[in-house]
């Protein structure tokens, strides 16, 4: 059964950490002062009393992981650095400009690229200056992302200094071969030494990055990677599909479709993956997520406070989220906004004091009734609708396209709402892609995702 609703099921879909998709953004609607406003207006909503996220996008890296569908720019020129961080002090210069009062930090994600790339010197200057002129919530979270192959104890202890208490290893796998053709080079004793020097130092959190679907993957190396990290404990991991998109990053054609598994071993390989986290003692969580007991992530999910953004799965839920960087995506609660792609273009737009804005949607009513409906079911597994209340005619059409899904036994579907059941939690792009009102509306001829499955 398992196999026929993976067959049915394995078509291109978005991972939903928005609504609208990017694709789907209304574009020539959008425009500088709708978002300025928006920025406003969010963070007079919640930097009192929730605060406001940051996310940095740090895009170098010195090797190219053939894998990878993040924005980044491969170099081994560290001259890069100091330039960069300017920009980006510059950028955050700009928004602090916006805001009516001084930001309360609540998150901050450096991401990337690779955000070990830099200096811990100058990641300290970084993060201290934009510190500076702002407070840091009492109940502010910050993580960073770590190549386990080139940070260091320095690294660890000076963002730990800073307030970070999170660290997220990208491991991927540890087969040679899979690495190998990944060009994703780490030993297990990168992996486990700063692991425990991350321990040592005090951070609470430890995250691996895994992924199922990498190409020369095969079962008896996935079972082996499993039990090496099992052995690390870390508190949490991310084991998510690889996402073949070739034509978004060519450096994907390193390899071809034949190197991939086939449907059903990719299925195997989530299956058994899966098995195996609970086995060890690692409770799901949404889509793709796994934690120890009593993980703050298990914690808000149990609460129904679970939030999922462009970052992903986090337990803070604030209404303004404006990254910085190179591509770096940012949520107004009423409007997205994304900066331009190519370091060049930024660096020059900054340089010429402008908001290296590039594109962005300003939500209607009716995305914002959806987007409810889709994070419910992202983070807590069902949602619930109100005909009387929720003015949004098209949330209604989605039934007719639910209906196969409850059929199939992967939702209980009723009048008042949808649960995602057991069965059904391999499946959740799938059921928010019914309510994507804005994907059926102008269906895509050409494949705009990566596979579900």
């Amino acid at each position: 059964m398992l196999n026929y609703l993976t067959e049915k099921y394995n078509v291109p879909a978005p991972r939903y950490t928005s609504y609208p998709t990017m694709p789907y953004w209304d574009t020539e609607a959008f425009n500088l002062s709708g978002w300025i406003n928006s920025v406003q207006w969010a963070f007079a909503e919640c930097n009192d009393t929730d605060g406001i996220s940051l996310y940095i996008h740090l895009p170098f890296c010195e090797d190219l992981c053939t894998y990878c569908g993040c924005n980044t720019r491969i170099t081994k020129n560290h001259g890069v650095e100091v330039p960069y961080i300017a920009a980006l002090l510059k950028e955050w210069a700009m928004y602090c400009k916006m805001m009516d009062g001084k930001p309360v930090i609540r998150e901050i994600h450096l991401g990337g690229g690779t955000p070990t790339f830099f200096s811990a010197k100058n990641l300290e200057l970084l993060i201290s200056e934009i510190l500076e002129n702002a407070k840091v919530h009492a109940k502010a979270e910050f993580s960073f992302e770590a190549h386990p192959g080139n940070t260091t104890v320095q690294h660890l202890e000076t963002l730990y200094n800073l307030g970070f208490k999170r660290i997220s290893l990208g491991i991927q796998d540890f087969d040679p071969k899979v690495q190998l053709i990944i060009n994703r080079k780490q030993s297990f004793e990168q992996v486990k030494n700063v692991t425990i020097e991350a321990r040592r130092i005090g951070y609470t959190s430890v995250n691996y990055d895994l992924i199922y679907g990498l190409p020369l993957q095969t079962l008896d190396g996935l079972v082996n990677t499993m039990s090496m990290v099992a052995g690390l404990k870390p508190d949490r991991i991310a084991f998510y599909s690889y996402a073949h998109v070739p034509w978004i990053k060519p450096g994907q054609r390193k390899f071809t479709e034949l190197d991939l598994p086939n449907p059903k071993l990719k299925t195997k390989l989530h299956e058994i993956g899966r098995s195996l986290l609970k086995g060890y003692g690692y409770q799901e969580i949404g889509m793709d997520h796994f934690a120890m007991p009593g993980d703050a992530l298990l914690v808000a999910q149990a609460k129904g406070s679970l939030h999922r953004n462009f970052m992903g799965y986090t337990t803070q839920n604030t209404q303004l989220l404006i990254g910085l960087g190179v591509s770096a995506i940012s949520d107004a609660c009423y409007a997205y906004a994304q900066n331009v792609k190519t370091v060049e273009e930024y660096l020059k737009l900054i340089n010429e004091d402008k908001l290296p804005v590039v594109k962005g949607h300003l939500l209607t009513g009716d995305d914002l009734i959806i987007r409810k409906h889709i994070l419910n079911i992202m983070c807590k597994g069902y949602t619930i609708w109100n005909h009387h209340t929720e003015p949004c005619p098209s949330l209604f059409d989605c039934i007719e396209r639910l209906q196969p899904l409850a059929d199939d036994g992967l939702i209980e579907l009723t009048s008042l709402g949808v649960k995602v059941t057991e069965p059904g939690k391999p499946f959740l792009r799938n059921i928010c892609m019914a309510l994507d009102t804005r994907l059926w509306i102008n269906k895509p001829e050409t494949q705009l995702f990566s596979m579900a499955v």
